[in-house]
C-alpha cells in the first residue's frame, strides 16, 4: 500500500516537472514625445525671414499749430469794444462775427462821406449849366472844362472815401461809427485780447484774436546729435501722446532745423500730420517714433521668440515633436517687435515663438541629467 502511494506521488512531480512554465506580459512602457501633444497646444511656431532692416528712433516733442492755419486778427479803426460773441476755445465758422466796436473813426468817415456827396452833387449841377451855356455860346470853352474838372475831383475824392470805409471794416460798418469783427476762417478761438468796455488806441498793434484751425497740426521734436544719421525729410513717424496712448497718429517729416539748439544740444524737426478728428490740441506732450527701412536684408524672426538667460540670447530650433534643439543667436536689432538676427539662423528655420521656455527648461533639464550621468 505504502509502495503504491510512493509510486503516485512520483508520477505526479514527473508530470509538474515536464510542463512547461508560462511566461507573464509585461507592458513596455513607450518612450514620451519632446514635446507632448498638450505642450504642442499651447506653442506657436514661425519661419526665419529675410528682411530690410528697420531704424527705429525714439524722439519726444509738443503738438503745435500748422502755421499755415492761423490767423491773427487786428482791429481796423480806434474806438471802444461794445461786445464780444466768442470765448478762448470756441469754434467760429468763416465770417462769424466776433466782436463789435464803436469808432469815431468810422463815424466821422460817414459825415465825410455825405459831406463829399454832396459836393459832387453840386459839382455835377455846376458842369451841366456850364455845358448848357457852352454850347449856346454864352460862356466860353474853358469854364465848362473848369467845371467838368471839378465835377471828376468831387467824383474821386466820394470814392476815396468810401475805399477808406471799405478798408476800415471791410464793408461791415454803419453810419452811427460801429463796426462788426468778423472770423476770417474756420477754426478754434486760441487767443482773446479784449473784453467789452475796452478801448482801442490808434497804436494798438497787438491782435484781438487769434484763430487756429487744427484739422492739420505740427509736431516739434527734438533730435539729438547721436540720433542726426537716422532723421531725414519724408521719414515716416508714428505719435503716441499722454491723453490717448491707445492711438496713433501718422505723419511724416516736413523739416529738418539746420542749427542746434545752443543750451539744449538738440536740432528741431518739424513733423506733419493730419487731425480729422481733433484728437490732438496745441502743447499736448507727444512721444514719437521715425521708421527707417534700411537697404541690409538679414534673417528676421518675431522678438518673442527670443530666451534670454545667463546673459546670452537662444531660440528653440523646431523639426517636428521629437526633434527640437536649442540654438544661441546674436541679435542684430530688435524694433516694432521683430528682432533681426546678425548669427545663428537661417532662411526657412522653424522657431517657437510663444511658450519657448517651457521647451527650453525641458532641454536644459535633459542636458543636466545627461551631465550628471556621464560624471557618475
Amino acid at each position: 500500500m505504502k509502495i503504491n502511494f510512493f509510486f503516485f506521488i512520483l508520477i505526479s512531480l514527473s508530470i509538474v516537472m515536464c510542463h512547461p512554465k508560462q511566461e507573464v506580459a509585461v507592458p513596455v512602457k513607450q518612450e514620451e514625445a519632446l514635446i507632448s501633444q498638450s505642450t504642442l497646444s499651447m506653442i506657436k511656431i514661425d519661419t526665419v525671414k529675410i528682411k530690410n532692416i528697420q531704424d527705429e528712433v525714439k524722439l519726444t516733442g509738443m503738438v503745435s499749430f500748422d502755421e499755415n492755419r492761423v490767423v491773427k486778427v487786428f482791429p481796423f479803426s480806434s474806438g471802444q469794444v461794445l461786445k464780444v460773441n466768442v470765448s478762448i476755445g470756441d469754434y467760429v465758422k468763416a465770417g462769424q462775427p466776433l466782436a463789435i466796436i464803436k469808432s469815431a473813426d468810422i463815424s466821422g468817415n460817414y459825415s465825410d462821406l455825405s459831406v463829399a456827396g454832396n459836393d459832387v452833387t453840386i459839382a455835377k449841377r455846376n458842369m451841366e449849366n456850364a455845358e448848357s451855356l457852352f454850347n449856346a455860346g454864352i460862356s466860353s470853352q474853358k469854364e465848362y472844362i473848369e467845371a467838368k474838372e471839378n465835377y471828376n475831383k468831387a467824383v474821386s475824392a466820394e470814392s476815396k472815401i468810401r475805399d477808406q470805409i471799405l478798408i476800415n471794416g471791410g464793408g461791415r460798418t454803419s453810419s452811427n461809427g460801429e463796426y462788426v469783427v468778423i472770423a476770417p476762417r474756420s477754426g478754434y478761438v486760441v487767443e482773446k485780447m479784449i473784453n467789452p468796455g475796452n478801448f482801442i488806441r490808434n497804436d494798438y498793434s497787438t491782435e484781438l484774436f487769434t484763430i487756429g484751425d487744427i484739422s492739420e497740426v505740427w509736431i516739434w521734436a527734438n533730435v539729438f546729435e547721436t540720433d542726426l544719421a537716422n532723421v531725414k525729410e519724408g521719414y515716416t513717424a508714428t505719435i503716441k501722446t499722454l491723453a490717448y496712448p491707445d492711438t496713433v497718429f501718422i505723419g511724416k517729416i516736413d523739416k529738418i532745423n539746420q542749427v542746434l539748439d545752443p543750451v539744449t544740444k538738440v536740432m528741431k524737426i518739424k513733423i506733419v500730420l493730419p487731425n480729422k478728428s481733433n484728437l490732438l490740441k496745441p502743447e499736448m506732450f507727444a512721444n514719437i517714433t521715425i521708421h527707417h527701412t534700411e537697404g541690409k536684408s538679414i534673417p528676421s524672426i518675431p522678438a518673442s521668440a527670443l530666451i534670454n538667460d545667463n546673459q546670452k540670447t537662444f531660440t528653440i530650433i523646431y523639426k517636428n515633436e521629437d526633434d527640437a534643439s536649442i540654438r544661441p543667436v546674436i541679435v542684430n536689432k530688435i524694433t516694432d517687435g521683430n528682432a533681426y538676427i546678425s548669427e545663428g539662423l537661417a532662411v526657412g528655420e522653424k522657431v517657437i515663438t510663444q511658450n519657448q521656455i517651457l521647451i527650453y527648461k525641458k532641454l536644459m533639464d535633459m542636458k543636466n541629467a545627461k551631465l550628471n550621468q556621464t560624471v557618475n
